[in-house]
């Protein structure tokens, strides 16, 4: 049924201009993700993987095919339209982390909540305390460690309850034991709150713990 459906994908593709002409990323893109499911973008580097999930996010724009998301033609709206569905739908959790540097730990997870004008303090301290940061409310980022910043990028990304979240190498700046702690985190947050994660990741441990794998191989899908 449709609405088991969180993610459609139809002739996705992906085109820009270069000094030889013009050069393919995507092509031929076609793929569903169900509801609740755990799906991992892989591929070598430069198959085209966080271009994929940049479309699947509405962060870019294609050249060609659509995107359902959430039950919307994502790219029949436009660009505040995208950014509106973002804001009620989709958490994000990226390699770098993006916290704001001079706020702190417990401000930078209020601030998605201030700006949808919904209460924050409180729904924020309990998030950083699922994450196992109640400790370090008040720390600026500089102050924290990489898996301590990128629990905060958690806890930011699920503190809205968003149904779908986009994970771009989430312990790609992380060492093993880090990544793996931030890991269990993450798919924890995941069962809980039933959204639909999807993750770019180079990590075949990562990729193996997703129900589902997408393989990228120049530009195309070669699996899922």
């Amino acid at each position: 049924m449709e609405s088991t459906v969180a993610i459609k994908v139809k002739g996705l593709g992906k085109q820009v201009a270069d000094a030889g002409g013009t050069l393919t990323i995507l092509e031929g893109i076609d793929f569903t993700v169900a509801r609740g499911a755990a799906v991992a973008i892989t591929g070598s580097s430069g198959s085209g993987k966080s271009t994929l999930l940049g479309l699947l996010a509405g962060l870019d724009v294609p050249t060609s095919g659509s995107v359902h998301l959430a039950g919307h033609d994502l790219f029949a709206l436009d660009e505040d339209g995208r950014a509106r569905l973002r804001a009620r739908h989709v958490g994000f959790v990226f390699q770098s982390f993006q916290l704001l540097p001079n706020l702190t730990a417990l401000e930078n997870v209020m601030l998605p909540l201030e700006l949808a004008g919904l209460p924050a303090r409180d729904e924020a301290r309990d998030m950083l305390h699922r994450v196992g940061l109640e400790a370090r409310l008040h720390h600026y980022p500089r102050t924290l460690s990489g898996g301590e910043q990128q629990r905060v990028s958690l806890a930011r990304a699920f503190v809205v309850r968003p149904s779908l979240l986009f994970a771009d190498e989430p312990t790609g700046s992380l060492d093993a034991a880090t990544g793996a702690s931030v890991i269990d985190r993450m798919f924890e947050l995941h069962r809980e709150h039933g959204a639909t994660l999807v993750l770019v990741t180079h990590d075949a441990r990562l990729a193996g713990r997703c129900d589902r794998q997408l393989v990228l191989q120049g530009g195309r899908l070669a699996g899922g």
